[in-house]
């Protein structure tokens, strides 16, 4: 999200002091297994040198992302479950893009030692409660842990297809329906509001100022902190015959652009369903809600709704976006880059 600084790790929230550096690596992890939720395709779990899941469709969907403090998170605006929550959605979501079902993850954590042990903890209560709210039957199977100077959390996921072709990005086709399941903008806002408000005269990001703007605007600031991906809708696309999909994780105008690119096409989005804020539902980003295509003959799935169409472009310009039929840039979030024309 940035690259400034951050805040130094919270004290823990129970009057335990204890700090990885304290434990063992096999007494941290006493600690953390049995808050974490079992996978019910786990046919060996944690404690030997690698999980086994079982692949009832003999292919398993696979993803991985990485959040490291400084670049994806602060520790004054997030919890230690806000993160494990983000961790497991983020995954999640991705899964669920492909047309799969959710089934396990493995998680890797690497942070300083002088981290108090309460805040794995919270990790794995935040992974825990995600896994159960949005992915029933999901669980982790296994990970590692780590020392860094920066807390840092990566997740892999994998997925059933349950006899299901896989959803691509490469599958839209001219006169395709353009359609979105989830919210857009309101993680984009979020973020505005805690790089403005949610930080101290000099810009350094502050606690009491971020709990206080999760009471005054929590719709948007839980987007940003804690997303609520609709993973069940993956699946539904894939058998209403989404003939194209992803995760809206970077911004709706730069994911859509990677289908156009893709599927060889142009995508038009129609304004009037891009809601009052256009730009930030273009660039904002982070929504994680599920971007599909459709055949203009078939009916939209529950909790899809339209906006907008694919069109035929010349090879020149796959990959276009407009909306209304004006070229519209493609900003939003890249790793290397920042904010690219980003809500604002």
């Amino acid at each position: 999200m940035t690259t400034a600084a951050d805040a130094p790790l919270p004290p823990p929230h129970s009057a335990a002091t204890e700090t990885l550096a304290d434990l063992s690596e096999g007494a941290v992890l006493a600690r953390i297994f049995p808050r974490l939720p079992t996978a019910s395709a786990q046919l060996l779990g944690p404690g030997d040198d690698a999980a086994v899941i079982s692949a009832p469709d003999g292919r398993l969907v696979v993803t991985t992302d990485m959040m490291i403090q400084g670049p994806d998170f602060r520790l004054a605006w997030s919890s230690p479950h806000d993160l494990g929550w983000k961790a497991a959605a983020t995954n999640l979501s991705d899964v669920a893009a492909m047309g799969a079902r959710p089934t396990a993850l493995v998680v890797a954590i690497a942070a300083p030692p002088s981290t108090p042990v309460s805040v794995l903890e919270g990790l794995a209560d935040g992974l825990r409660d995600c896994c159960e709210a949005l992915a029933p039957g999901c669980g982790v199977v296994g990970g590692d842990l780590s020392a860094s100077d920066a807390l840092t959390l990566v997740v892999t996921a994998f997925g059933d297809l349950e006899g299901r072709a896989p959803v691509l990005r490469s599958g839209a086709r001219p006169g395709d329906i353009v359609a979105l399941s989830g919210r857009l903008g309101d993680a984009g806002i979020g973020l505005e509001l805690l790089f403005r408000l949610g930080v101290d005269c000099n810009g350094v990001p502050d606690l009491a100022r971020a709990n206080a703007l999760k009471l005054t605007h929590p719709t948007e600031v839980a987007a940003q902190l804690t997303p609520v991906p609709p993973i069940a809708s993956g699946p539904i696309a894939a058998l209403g015959g989404a003939t194209a999909m992803l995760d809206v994780s970077d911004g709706l105008a730069i994911d859509a652009g990677r289908i156009a690119r893709a599927s060889g096409v142009g995508i038009d989005f129609e304004s009037s369903c891009l809601g009052e804020r256009i730009e930030v539902a273009l660039g904002g980003g982070e929504d994680h809600g599920l971007l599909a295509t459709f055949a203009p003959d078939r009916v939209l799935p529950p909790d899809f709704r339209r906006l907008g169409m694919v069109v035929a472009v010349s090879a020149s310009n796959w990959g276009a976006i407009t909306v209304d039929g004006v070229p519209h840039d493609q900003g939003g979030w890249d790793p290397y880059r920042g904010w690219d024309g980003a809500a604002g």
